[in-house]
């Protein structure tokens, strides 16, 4: 099937953050078109981003539900192949399960949903329906990060015994969600971000990146969330002791009231034999400390010494950086291979099957509600 992937965007219209981001991540490499969309809770809002986006003006359309179901109308040769989904969090399950259930393949943003039922829910779907789900947990897209989980995965750091993952930003120090920053007012909104705040929008990407890097399911926490802006009705803060399989401990720290701090999303893992470090803001290097050697920086771009995974999700020469949009665009370019081959009737290379899954949004939501549980309890630990 030698043609582009036909994307519908839900959400992502004018005055959005995210939607932009993956458009740019899905055009990256040619794989994807965007041909379709209902961008705004607002009909005319939505026609005026279709219109910034060269759509035509019938396939611009005033809510997802109306989007799928002229969609699915059209010829197979016309409709769209999958959505995207870039809406607030409390938005996610409608379209997810609207799409499911009429044959197209999902794109969503993280978290999954809005609560655990939903998960639940949007899980037996895909299961049901075989159709291919995307969460866009961008920073697995990292080659570095995929050198990591390799090394991990081949026995380079030994048996794993300590894991520290942290997520500091400092944008909502203060009570922003007042000053009509769209970010922070839905962020902070119970209503429309679920039981968490910052847990739910940045601990879940913490929680991802430890279990995808070492392969290891949590099993236990002990969690203590925090409100440090007053007046603020969802967490800011939050501090989780862990317990992974196989005997490993952990440490997860998620914040957006470090004053000052930018997005320094990290990760610290240590084995037997060695450890490693990885850090968001400085995606090309990865730290490796030996037990019997010196340390060792390796580097994206210079490939005598890195594993295929993190090769094939390479995009630039040594020395340049791989971002953001890059590791977005991973994502997007692995289901896109995934789609093109399934609807071929063939079957994709192994290294393009790496994309998380409806499975790691039901972890995230497992996660989230357990740390709130764990947080409100004088129990100690909770199973996970």
């Amino acid at each position: 099937m030698q043609r582009k992937m036909r994307m519908g965007m839900v959400g992502g219209g004018q005055g959005a953050f995210i939607g932009a981001v993956h458009r740019m991540a899905a055009a990256l490499d040619g794989h994807i078109e965007l041909v379709c969309g209902a961008f705004s809770s607002d009909p005319e809002r939505s026609k005026a981003s279709g219109a910034d986006l060269f759509l035509p003006a019938d396939r611009v359309y005033s809510n997802y539900e109306e989007m799928i179901q002229k969609e699915k109308e059209l010829p197979e040769g016309e409709r769209m192949d999958f959505i995207s989904i870039v809406t607030p969090n409390h938005v996610h399950f409608g379209p997810a399960k609207m799409a499911l259930e009429n044959g197209f393949a999902v794109v969503c943003d993280k978290p999954l949903c809005f609560s655990m039922e939903e998960a639940l829910e949007l899980e037996q779907l895909v299961t049901k329906t075989g159709l291919l789900f995307a969460l866009t947990h961008n920073y697995t897209g990292y080659p570095m990060v995929k050198q990591a989980r390799m090394m991990i995965r081949n026995g380079e750091l030994g048996k794993l015994r300590k894991i520290v993952v942290e997520y500091p930003q400092g944008w909502l120090s203060t009570k922003a969600e007042d000053t009509n920053y769209k970010q922070a007012e839905w962020r902070t909104d119970p209503a429309r971000s679920g039981i968490a705040g910052a847990m739910g929008d940045i601990g879940t990407h913490a929680e991802n990146l430890a279990e995808y890097i070492t392969g290891l399911k949590i099993k236990e926490m002990c969690a203590d969330l925090s409100t440090f802006v007053e007046g603020r009705r969802l967490d800011d803060d939050g501090n989780v002791l862990l317990r992974f399989e196989q005997g490993a401990k952990g440490i997860l720290h998620a914040s957006q009231i470090s004053t000052g701090e930018e997005n320094d999303l990290n990760i610290r893992v240590y084995g037997e034999k060695a450890g490693l470090a990885w850090r968001q803001m400085e995606p090309n290097s990865l730290v490796v400390t030996w037990l019997d050697k010196p340390k060792e920086i390796l580097r994206t771009g210079f490939t005598s010494n890195l594993y295929p995974e993190a090769i094939a999700h390479t995009r630039v020469p040594g020395g340049h950086p791989e971002g953001y949009i890059e590791a977005f665009a991973n994502i997007y370019r692995n289901f896109a291979i995934c789609l093109r081959a399934r609807l071929a009737g063939k079957t994709p290379d192994l290294i393009h099957q790496d994309f998380p899954t409806v499975q790691d949004g039901v972890r995230g939501m497992q996660f989230v509600n357990r740390v709130v549980e764990s947080s409100a309890t004088e129990q100690k630990w909770l199973a996970f």
